[in-house]
């Protein structure tokens, strides 16, 4: 990746999103991202800095002749960046320029030491992305250290060389810092883009006001829009906007995330408007275990026993009519389904014959992680699968008799079949290449909370 998009971490990362409206996610970048942008910026910024001088006029004799001059190398031992309270970001460089004189007979080497102090405001972009612009820029030198080639160089020599090259730093290093901003700003665009959460279903994040920002964190309002087939979920009622408290996550995270109860119930109407957790569970006569025949019912429902002599596969049709119930308390997450299930039997002409129909509730405990940029969860069944039957063409059906039978071949299937969904994950705010990492999870009454280091990987 290009040094921009590369030290784009230097103030990238250092973007989070801070309340948000329907649905709202709040992510605070801390103090403790600071070091970490430093030393990811650094190489990129030498780069940067490595401009072109041209042609020093050096006098010999009457006449002035153009001496190339060349930086060498770049080194930055030193970059420090603060927050500025309700404005961006401070960057404080400094740098050691390493240049060579070809002048004849003898070249000259000298390392020039330069400070670079600029500041970066953040804002918010016309297309809800974050935009860095540099409002100040200027450079502090010191006097130049002579490593070869001095023995030939008299004092008002060296003194208007030095001239030459603070003149030209001078103009071009801010100009380069304000490049590496503008690439920068490519690279912020990417935070808005269409991430894939199934086949046919993305999520999209946007800023919706300008960032927050305090002298220990910057933070941006952004929201959540889950897509289907092209068209945004929409939860049927107004949800209240989203606020992180202060003092939540774990002291000393480059980054806390705060995910409202919104987010969860807009995946989980699309999850349900997709048709992604209906499924069909079948029964196989040839297996050595088979609990889904007509002939197994039979024991339990005489009239099946009466309709199907010989044993039949049963399939069990479950829809979600309803949606799905994600309930957050703290150190909490449970989730309920309540699909309708649907008892066909196949006919001895391959026709599916329907015997009975019944209501499932089901109470699930949500366990969520995190991997690289996404959300995941596993489920797991909390107390007893509920059935309440629906209609019957099979007579009188005795629920605590189909009870046990019903919930020991809908259960395991409906669990591998939700964990594989939420096991796709849905993607958190993140720009191209930054991934979260050791995340800590911490369920609160009414949102989660994400403690994460970051990491960027080009």
């Amino acid at each position: 990746m290009a040094p921009a998009c590369r030290l784009g971490l230097l103030l990238a990362v250092l973007l989070p999103m801070g309340g948000a409206t329907t649905p709202g996610t709040v992510v605070r970048l801390n103090k403790a991202v600071l070091s970490y942008v430093s030393d990811l910026g650094r190489v990129p910024l030498q780069r940067a800095l490595q401009v072109t001088v041209p042609h020093f006029l050096d006098r010999r004799g009457e006449e002035l002749q153009p001496t190339r001059v060349q930086i060498l190398n770049v080194q930055v031992p030193r970059l420090h960046l603060k927050f500025i309270a309700d404005f961006g970001v401070r960057l404080l460089a400094a740098a050691n320029f390493t240049f060579k004189v070809f002048r004849v007979p003898e070249p000259l080497e000298l390392v020039l030491p330069v400070v670079l102090l600029a500041d970066a405001r953040v804002a918010q972009g016309s297309i809800g992305t974050p935009v860095v612009s540099i409002s100040s820029c200027f450079s502090l030198f010191n006097n130049a250290i002579v490593l070869s080639g001095g023995h030939s160089t008299t004092p008002a020599l060296l003194v208007r060389l030095q001239q030459h090259v603070r003149a030209v730093l001078r103009n071009k290093l801010c100009l380069s810092v304000s490049n590496l901003v503008q690439g920068l700003n490519v690279h912020l665009g990417t935070l808005i883009g269409l991430k894939p959460v199934g086949p046919e279903s993305q999520i999209r994040y946007f800023m919706i006001t300008a960032p927050s920002i305090t002298d220990d964190y910057i933070s941006l309002d952004v929201n959540a829009v889950l897509f289907l087939l092209g068209k945004p979920i929409v939860l049927p009622v107004d949800a209240t906007p989203f606020l992180l408290p202060e003092q939540v996550g774990t002291s000393g995270a480059m980054a806390t995330v705060g995910l409202s109860q919104d987010l969860f119930d807009s995946a989980l109407l699309l999850l349900q408007k997709a048709g992604a957790l209906n499924l069909d569970i079948t029964g196989q006569l040839k297996s050595d275990y088979n609990p889904l025949n007509t002939s197994v019912l039979g024991q339990l429902i005489p009239e099946v026993a009466r309709q199907f002599p010989e044993p039949m596969p049963v399939v069990l049709k479950v829809q979600l009519g309803g949606t799905p119930v994600v309930t957050l308390h703290p150190n909490n997450a449970t989730l309920q389904l309540q699909p309708f299930v649907e008892v066909l039997a196949v006919a001895s002409n391959s026709a599916f014959h329907s015997l009975f129909s019944f209501h499932v509730v089901v109470n699930l405990r949500l366990q969520l992680s995190v991997s690289k940029a996404k959300l995941q969860g596993t489920t797991s069944v909390l107390g007893e699968v509920q059935l309440f039957v629906d209609s019957s063409n099979v007579g009188f059906i005795d629920v605590d008799q189909v009870q046990a039978l019903m919930g020991a071949v809908f259960e395991k299937p409906l669990l591998d079949h939700l964990n594989a969904l939420l096991g796709i994950g849905v993607a958190l705010p993140n720009v191209v290449n930054l991934r979260y990492v050791t995340p800590e999870i911490l369920v609160q009454e009414g949102y989660v909370v994400i403690s994460s280091g970051l990491l960027y990987q080009h």
